[in-house]
């Protein structure tokens, strides 16, 4: 893996809602293999970031690049087929769905064949739908699910659902993760499992992620690099121990006690 190939590159990207300034001039990039945090305080425009990679915000103006592409001209369903997935910070699940059918329905960017095909279901149709369930399997196998792979994801709990969501980006095959407060309503041990499975994916699928997370003590223990945004504005950027001992954002977010 080479961790120096720049995989994502935000340049002077800016963001605005009426004459609020939700991002100003924010650059950053974010290498192959790597997991790079994005933080900062309720605000900043971490979310608001995620969305313009999306293409779900138009910025004003800068500019994104995945491996080649600028992000900014293409709608949303041709980022995730160039292999750009997220989870939200409120799940958005098929909640009348099972966990099964949830992941199945995102390899519909891996299906090829067609509609009378599908109908019929023998031959192509019937060869693709066996290779799609067992990539399916295996993230459920993975991400320790089997225990509620026909359960219908409306009854589940949230920490379960927000599991379900990262199998779902899972399956889309990425090769850039975006997780925007993938722990958010967590208990503890619901937390450890979720951490436990983002190194999982770093250490086993080499998948670049991107990590929006307010618990700094597990930002502090898996990122590779920090990005920090305070106003709409990166702030600061380094290593995890860089950013800990950084004047600027202990005093703009962090706070001593934190620390």
């Amino acid at each position: 893996m080479n961790t120096n190939h720049v995989h994502l590159r935000v340049q002077d990207v800016s963001l605005s809602f009426g004459g609020i300034l939700a991002l100003n001039n924010v650059c950053f990039e974010a290498r192959q293999g790597e997991i790079l945090a994005i933080i900062g305080p309720n605000g900043a425009g971490k979310t608001s970031l995620l969305n313009c990679l999306n293409n779900f915000y138009h910025p004003d103006k800068g500019s994104i690049h995945f491996d080649g592409h600028e992000l900014t001209r293409l709608p949303p369903h041709r980022i995730a087929q160039l292999g750009i997935a997220r989870t939200f910070q409120q799940t958005a699940l098929y909640t009348g769905l099972s966990t099964l059918d949830n992941l199945m329905a995102a390899r519909h960017i891996h299906m090829h064949t067609g509609m009378l095909d599908s109908v019929i279901y023998w031959g192509r149709a019937h060869r693709e739908d066996i290779l799609h369930r067992h990539v399916v399997e295996e993230i459920i196998d993975f991400l320790e699910m089997a225990h509620i792979r026909k359960a219908t994801v409306g009854a589940l709990p949230h920490g379960l659902r927000k599991r379900v969501e990262l199998g779902r980006a899972l399956a889309m095959e990425p090769r850039l993760l975006l997780l925007d407060e993938p722990m958010t309503g967590m208990n503890v041990e619901e937390k450890e499992d979720m951490a436990r499975f983002i190194m999982d994916i770093h250490e086993r699928r080499g998948i670049t992620t991107v990590l929006i997370e307010h618990d700094m003590g597990l930002v502090m223990d898996i990122a590779d690099r920090v990005v920090v945004l305070d106003f709409g504005s990166k702030i600061a950027e380094g290593t995890p121990e860089e950013i800990r001992h950084s004047e600027v954002v202990i005093n703009a977010y962090l706070g001593k006690t934190d620390i």
